[in-house]
């Protein structure tokens, strides 16, 4: 009896007590969401943590002032906003049904949830066809993509998804803070319109990733032939080597960077299997916290294949941790192995 009356009480709290129009309050409690709330917890530091590493390398070390790593700032910027804002919220939301932070807070939540799926999209495509251009036509590569380009092609990408982003939340009647509780006080939850659902999937998703997949099938292509070639450099024409090395490591460039696409589109594509599936989706249903969470955590995923992959982000984190950058000329130093 004293447990029934116990979880009835619990039942019929409200997220503002003193509030006559206020949600009620689901407090989710147990080991199994302290566990869930701790290990969350942790991959959204470990995601702000080593997305910083990434930022602050970049920016730093004039090295690596180069038009394919101002596309993985980009990326590492939206992956930071994903640790920093997205997560956070997301995780009190799991524990806490109750939205405590008002509604221009939840309006912005919303706002930076949507623009770090798109931004992350964006970024990918740029950096697809980057390693187009570099693999295809490396000769010229340096001519066609500068850095002032660079900046100015992300400026553009942000500026149309963050343009999409706004109108797609007003046609769902989320971004004006008069419209986000429109059930109760304390909530913050979208309902998306079905026919946003279909184009939220061919704008976001279908055109992008179609341009992604055919630009590195192509990029696929090159590298095996330029393997063959390679290979016949070895074996007699040495004297082809040096024109060959410089392709040979935009394309292997070009391998290491596929595998953040790729990785990317694992976790988006059970995503937007789910958001077909469900004609009443809502931010607050299981289909779309669990899907959603897949696509958060590529944010994490992004720096670990930096880090295994890239050898200047494993040497630029040295002196990041070691505060070496603090010196004068560190910004300047070679981050490169000799060999490569």
């Amino acid at each position: 009896m004293e447990s029934k009356h116990y979880s009835q009480n619990i039942a019929v709290q409200y997220c503002f007590p003193d509030n006559n129009s206020s949600c009620r309050k689901e407090v989710r409690t147990g080991p199994a969401y302290i566990f869930l709330f701790f290990v969350l917890s942790c991959v959204s530091v470990f995601t702000v943590f080593l997305n910083l590493l990434v930022i602050i390398s970049i920016s730093h070390f004039k090295q690596l002032h180069t038009p394919t790593n101002l596309l993985i700032l980009s990326l590492s910027v939206v992956d930071l906003l994903v640790g920093l804002i997205v997560m956070p919220g997301k995780i009190i939301q799991l524990i806490d049904s109750c939205w405590y932070l008002g509604e221009m807070a939840c309006t912005v939540s919303l706002v930076v949830s949507f623009m770090s799926g798109s931004g992350s999209l964006c970024s990918l495509v740029l950096i697809a066809v980057d390693r187009y251009i570099a693999v295809t036509d490396p000769l010229l590569y340096s001519m066609k993509i500068t850095v002032c380009k660079t900046v100015l092609l992300i400026i553009i990408g942000w500026s149309f998804f963050l343009l999409y982003t706004l109108i797609y939340l007003y046609s769902n009647d989320h971004l004006l803070s008069s419209q986000i509780f429109s059930s109760c006080y304390g909530e913050c939850v979208m309902y998306v319109k079905y026919s946003w659902v279909l184009v939220d999937l061919v704008v976001c998703f279908l055109v992008p990733c179609s341009v992604i997949l055919v630009l590195y099938s192509i990029i696929f292509k090159v590298a095996q032939r330029q393997a063959k070639a390679v290979k016949a450099v070895m074996t007699g024409a040495s004297n082809k080597h040096g024109a060959q090395s410089s392709n040979v490591s935009e394309t292997k460039a070009a391998k290491t960077l596929s595998i953040t696409v790729f990785v990317y589109l694992a976790s988006y594509i059970p995503y937007c299997i789910g958001s077909l599936t469900d004609n009443n989706l809502t931010s607050s249903s299981m289909v779309w916290t669990v899907f959603s969470w897949l696509i958060y955590m590529t944010s994490s995923f992004n720096p670990l294949i930096y880090a295994i992959f890239y050898p200047w982000f494993r040497a630029s984190v040295k002196y990041v941790l070691t505060c070496k950058i603090f010196g004068y000329p560190s910004s300047r130093l070679n981050l490169f192995p000799k060999h490569v």
